[in-house]
């Protein structure tokens, strides 16, 4: 895990004429983001470091070092901002986050290895794991309960229900 990059906003673009930049977040708290004043991009090189923020609805409004004006703001737009796994808070006993299911190995409740967590995506109806078998094409599973009824991070692997769709 350790220097896993793990995306956590987007630069939506300008806010006002004053340099504020709306940013879309992909953290549960959407005011998260601040706790990490250098975000980065996705080479790992400093994006953005920012210097206030407050919510507003679906986003957040912030300042950031070196933006004063609405074109710096503007020129942003559509950057991806990233935050270091390991600088992430340590999750709660029975939680983990998404990303730390990539690269998992995806198994039946009897032991058939179906392949491995490619990624997690959430294309806007809930969350999707990336299954990719050892042969052919990935294909996708919903995470939830019924699906996906067990993770055990520690023996890198997850149990999963295969739906009919993919024989």
């Amino acid at each position: 895990m350790a220097d896993r990059l793990l995306l956590v906003a987007r630069i939506a673009g300008a806010f006002g004429i004053k340099g504020e930049i709306r940013i879309t977040t992909f953290t549960e708290d959407p005011t998260a983001i601040g706790r990490y004043r250098d975000l980065l991009r996705d080479d790992g090189s400093s994006g953005l470091a920012l210097t206030s923020l407050r919510p507003v609805k679906g986003a957040v409004i912030a300042r950031a070092k070196g933006i004063d004006t609405r074109d710096q703001a503007e020129a942003l737009r559509g950057l991806t901002l990233y935050v270091r796994r390991d600088d992430l808070p340590d999750p709660e006993e029975d939680e983990f986050y998404l990303a730390d299911l990539v690269g998992l190995k995806v198994e039946t409740p009897t032991g058939e290895v179906l392949g491995q967590v490619k990624a997690v995506q959430n294309f806007g109806a809930g969350d999707l794991i990336e299954v990719q078998p050892a042969k052919g094409a990935a294909w996708w599973l919903p995470f939830t309960r019924e699906a996906v009824p067990e993770v055990h991070l520690a023996e890198g692997r997850l149990i999963a229900v295969k739906p009919d769709e993919t024989e």
